[in-house]
Order: structure tokens, then sequence, then C-alpha cells
């Protein structure tokens, strides 16, 4: 038995022992029946949050008049719910009131019936009040009760019934379906934190199966309350030479399927990874154009106008500064690559050593695999890859700013010019020490009318 297991095992034995009702409940009791290690187990039981509190020595109210303790046990944290029933959900993501209950009513309130099952992790018995066991062996997400109503109790419901279905390969079941239509018709999702949007999304993207999730939320109307702009993508024609596979939005969808196959290569983030993916080409549909003379779709910008909407939409989204800077600046570089062979080696040297390059070099990838095919600038830059690998790609500067002024410059920008001019010169290998940089400034400032900023040819 794993160890975490193992002492929420304990914890329902001493629950039970005081002469309390005690199971594992939800989430962790699905896992174990479909043969996956739970990530968390938390507890149901008929003791009371004042009574948990007494039984155990370390505990944490977090949300004990909703019946909820943290309980810490061997450095885990588990969670302790007394079993209640709700009473109206006035704010959509709240109970208003909430009473303590049987087992049995605490089943009845839950999301959907393969959640909605309890265990005695002592006996091995699974407690089924809602015919989870038979939706998982049929394969489906179902509303317990009625699925209207628990979908205007919590509208985030409405995203977990698509991230379940994605991530077990289960479909809706069609009541339950036609409430998240509705639910996404309604613009529910509008009433609930971008935060808790945003967590929901990531999951559903961070998953494996993260492009059925995404065919989920454009075929309920969800997308339209989380990413609407990716709905503009459908029908944005693009030029067939460059893009055999259709539309944006085809071309977008296979780029998702392509990262699954093949996941993330190591120093990425996968979740920058996927939102560049999803909004690489999101302004394509706004900087669209026909070039008559050349009888040729046009997207000239789409890159700096992309970065920019990316940024605005995953600010909208409370996505952190972090992922927001490393996407947008993804999103803006991804068309530099069709220039990378014909860069002097200094500007590629600095291309290369940027940080999201290698995040960069992915979605070029994955872009040219799902459009032309052709990885010429691909593989040239993987080739220059092992050339640089020997040296740090950008070493130390030979010169600085002092140095210069103590031979004789005044400050200003001019220096900069001269310092870059060097940097240059030794990343291309023609200055190779500090007295080589030292002779060249020095060569430079005294040849008559000759600029030292100016660089060599």
């Amino acid at each position: 038995m794993e160890k975490k297991r193992k002492e929420a095992t304990e914890m329902v034995r001493i629950l039970q022992e005081k002469g309390f009702t005690a199971y594992f409940a939800g989430g962790c009791v699905r896992d174990s029946i479909l043969g996956q290690t739970p990530l968390d187990y938390d507890i149901a039981t008929s003791a009371l949050p004042g009574e948990v509190e007494e039984i155990f020595d370390k505990t944490r109210a977090v949300g004990s008049h909703f019946g909820v303790m943290l309980v810490l046990r061997d450095a885990y944290w588990f969670e302790v719910a007394t079993f209640r029933n709700e009473g109206a959900y006035s704010d959509g993501r709240h109970p208003d009131s909430v009473e303590f209950s049987t087992a049995q009513e605490d089943a009845l309130r839950r999301d959907f019936t393969i959640n909605g099952l309890f265990e005695d992790p002592i006996t091995g018995e699974i407690i089924d009040h809602v015919e989870g066991k038979k939706d998982i062996t049929g394969r489906v997400i179902r509303a317990i009760g009625d699925p209207h109503q628990r979908f205007s109790e919590d509208h985030l419901r409405l995203l977990r019934a698509v991230r379940f279905s994605a991530r077990l390969g289960y479909r809706i079941d069609e009541q339950t379906l036609d409430a998240v239509r509705k639910g996404a018709a309604n613009n529910d999702l509008e009433k609930i934190s971008a935060e808790r949007i945003r967590d929901e999304f990531s999951l559903m993207m961070r998953d494996e199966n993260r492009l059925a999730a995404f065919d989920l939320l454009v075929e309920t109307g969800l997308m339209q309350s989380i990413i609407p702009e990716i709905l503009d993508l459908r029908g944005c024609e693009q030029p067939p030479q460059f893009h055999p596979e259709g539309d944006v939005f085809i071309h977008t969808r296979m780029m998702l399927e392509e990262y699954g196959k093949s996941g993330p290569p190591p120093g990425i983030e996968p979740l920058h990874l996927i939102l560049s993916i999803l909004l690489h080409d999101i302004a394509k549909p706004a900087t669209f154009s026909y070039d008559e003379d050349e009888e040729r779709i046009r997207f000239n910008g789409h890159d700096k106008v992309g970065a920019e909407m990316a940024g605005g939409i995953l600010r909208r989204l409370k996505y952190p500064n972090s992922a927001v800077e490393a996407v947008t600046a993804i999103v803006a570089n991804h068309m530099a690559f069709k220039d990378v062979q014909h860069m002097r080696v200094a500007k590629l040297k600095r291309f290369m050593d940027r940080e999201t390059y290698l995040d960069e070099m992915e979605l070029h990838r994955i872009d040219c695999l799902c459009s032309w095919g052709g990885l010429d600038n691909y593989e040239f830059l993987l080739a220059k890859q092992e050339e640089f690998a020997n040296e740090p790609i950008i070493p130390q500067p030979l010169l600085n700013g002092h140095d210069l002024i103590s031979l004789g410059m005044e400050p200003g920008a001019e220096i900069g010019a001269i310092l870059r001019n060097i940097q240059d010169l030794q990343l291309e290998g023609t200055l190779k020490d500090r007295d080589a940089a030292l002779q060249w400034v020095d060569d430079h400032l005294h040849q008559g009318g000759d600029n030292p900023g100016r660089q060599q040819k």
C-alpha cells in the first residue's frame, strides 16, 4: 500500500474506532476503481468539525462552517469533510447554507456520479448511492440528479464535465450534455472568476487528451466564454502553397494534436508551449489581406499583432506575468525562423540564446509539420546547436564600458555601439581575447574619420 493511502486509511480507522462513519470520498475512489493512483485522498465522515479537531493533533479549519477540516499526518495534508447537504447557490459557487447529514445525502449533492462514490478502505466496500460504478463501467459522465440544478449550483461544473470526459475518454450523458450547452448559451461561465476558469482550462490543456477537451469546448459553446478569439480562426483561409491543410482553425487544431504525439522536449514549460500553439496565429483574421499582384493571401504583421492579442487574452484569464511574458515572446518571434539561415553568426547566436528559444524551436517544428512540412530551418538550428555546444553561446564580453573610458572615450551612447560591435566580432570568432579587442579599439580610435562604433564588414 502506498504511504499516502496508508496514512489516510489509518485516519479512517481512527474515526471508525471513535464511533463515527468514515469513508474515502470522491475522485480518489473513482481513480482507485480505474486502477490509477490518486493524487489525494479525501475523507467524508459523520464527525463534526469540532470532533475532528479533538481527535487529531494537527488540524486546520479551512471551511469549518461548510464542515471541512485539514488534518496533517506524516507531512501529508488530508481534507476531512462532514457529511452534508446544501442549500441554494445564489452566487453560482458557494451554498448559502449547509446542514450536516448522512452519507447518502452527501453523495446526492455532489457533481457527477463517478465522483459520488465512497469507499471503506478497512473492508474494501464501495458504497454507491448514485450508480457511479455503473457509469464507470459504461464510460459515462452523468450529473447526479437534475443536471441543470447541478450546474446552476456551481457553474465551474460545466468545465469539469468537459475535463472529465476528455481525460477519461468518457461520453457525456445526453441530458448532462444538453445542460452544458444551455449553460454555455447562457454565458454562465462569465458569472465565475477568471482565475477558476483559467485553472480548469490549464488542467485540460496539460492533460494528454487536451485535443478532446478543445473539441468539446468548441462543440458545446464553452470556448466562447474562455478564448472566443479562437472561434474566429474558423473559415480564415490561408495560402494553399504553405498551408495545404486548410484554414487557421484546422491548422491550430492539428498542431495541438501533433504536440500530443511527441510531448515536450526537455527545457520547456509545457503549458507555455500549449498556450503558444493556441495563440500563435490568433491575429491572422485581423491581418488577413489578399495581394492582387502576387495572387496570394497575406497576414502581414500577424506575429506582432498576435503577441499583443495573446497578452490581452492571457491577462484577461489572469495568467501570471511569467506566462504572459513567455507566451507573448514566443508568439512574437515565431515567424523569425524563416530567416535563420541568412543571419550573421552574431545575430544567430543572440537569437539562440534567448530564454524562450527552446519553446520557439518546438513551436516552429510543430508549425511546419502541420503546414507545408519543411524542416530545413529547424534542422539547420539543430546543427548549429551542436556546433556551438562546446562553449557558452554568449561568452563573457571581452571589454566593458570602463575599459573604453580608460582608453580616453567619453561616456555616452557611442560606447554601447562599440561594445556591441566588439561582441559581434567576438561571437563570429574575429576577436578571440581581451588583448585583440583592445588592439581593435586602438586601431579604430586612431583611424582618421572612422567611427569605431561602425560594424566591420
